[in-house]
């Protein structure tokens, strides 16, 4: 990705700054002329965009992704058709949550779990510049992983037991998850740590409604996160969509100004790029208009919102979110300064991709 081509902040209008907020996922696999998300790119200019492979709203088994050609034509002119770099995403962490597939012609992937369980960092760093060398072929830059969630609940639907976890130890998720990022600076894949503050000890899952994790979340799970951040390994985080009441009596981590503002880049000193998980899990999706959800996420700290169109029939449209931010805008609810903050921390991270 050619830093020159990047730009700064002053240099980009209100509308074009709000663009660079968001990474939307689309639907179709090629890219013609009349296409939504060319027109998307080109007239809403998004800071980036997320793949997947199965269509989960109509249940059907192509959504982006078909074969190591199709995705890279696919990239290619995603790229092409933006006059700023795109962050292209996608969740190939390894194992059972891989979008990139061998049914599709994609290399085999080995879930944390196993890399846990196997405990050798050499190995696991050898696997991830693997998969990141599979990303960099297909035209993607940004892989949101690895998962530091602690494996602390065995019971959990959506970490342990789909194998997401280097294990129950933090030491342990920081060895591997240290070995896991450095993979990934080899081939220069961006990486993205995620669920913070912490998602494994749930027992619930943030997709399907409100996660409470108040009597069950422990300080250690913080340990990678500190750690990973003091050797500047961490760039990128993700939120998770769960509630603690002794963090924030209100609302889910994600929209809370006293875990991200204050836990996160206070405490933990982070200065990177903190991403939401999809905006569209039912743990958002339920309590809170998409107007809400932005005001209440950039006054928390956020500084770009994933909206992956792949839950809800309802597609969120990039336009209606930057017509949101705007009004927000001039209703005086943010401030210009506040949405230069994040375009700075985006424009910053794409320049090192």
């Amino acid at each position: 990705m050619p830093n020159s081509n990047l730009g700064t902040v002053s240099e980009l209008s209100l509308k074009e700054k709000i663009g660079q907020l968001f990474l939307m996922g689309f639907r179709g696999n090629d890219i013609s002329e009349d296409s939504e998300v060319l027109n998307m790119i080109k007239e809403h200019k998004p800071g980036g965009v997320i793949l997947f492979d199965k269509d989960m709203v109509h249940d059907q088994p192509v959504h982006n992704i078909k074969s190591p050609e199709q995705v890279r034509s696919l990239t290619k002119a995603l790229q092409a058709s933006s006059e700023t770099p795109l962050l292209i995403g996608i969740d190939q962490e390894g194992g059972l949550i891989n979008r990139l597939k061998p049914e599709y012609g994609f290399p085999e992937t080995i879930s944390h779990q196993k890399l846990g369980e196997k405990d050798d960092e050499e190995y696991t760093e050898l696997h991830s510049r693997h998969i990141a060398k599979t990303l960099s072929e297909a035209g993607i830059n940004l892989n949101f992983a690895p998962v530091l969630d602690l494996s602390s609940n065995p019971d959990s639907s959506i970490i342990a037991k789909r194998e997401r976890s280097f294990g129950s130890s933090p030491e342990k998720v920081t060895r591997h998850a240290r070995a896991y990022i450095k993979g990934h600076q080899q081939e220069n894949i961006q990486t993205c740590c995620k669920h913070f503050p912490g998602h494994g000890s749930a027992e619930g899952d943030t997709h399907a409604g409100f996660v409470d994790i108040t009597h069950t979340w422990e300080e250690h799970e913080l340990e990678p996160y500190e750690a990973l951040i003091n050797e500047g390994l961490c760039t990128m985080i993700m939120t998770a969509h769960i509630f603690h009441n002794d963090m924030d009596e209100v609302v889910p981590a994600t929209l809370s100004r006293n875990v991200l503002k204050n836990l996160l880049r206070k405490n933990l000193g982070f200065s990177g790029v903190i991403i939401s998980d999809d905006m569209q899990m039912r743990a958002i999706s339920d309590h809170y208009s998409l107007k809400e959800s932005l005001e209440e996420g950039l006054k928390a700290g956020l500084d770009i919102f994933c909206f992956g169109n792949n839950l809800l029939k309802e597609q969120v449209e990039l336009n209606d979110c930057i017509s949101a931010v705007e009004q927000l805008v001039e209703e005086g609810e943010i401030s210009e300064e506040r949405i230069d903050e994040s375009v700075s921390r985006i424009l910053k991270l794409k320049g090192r991709l």
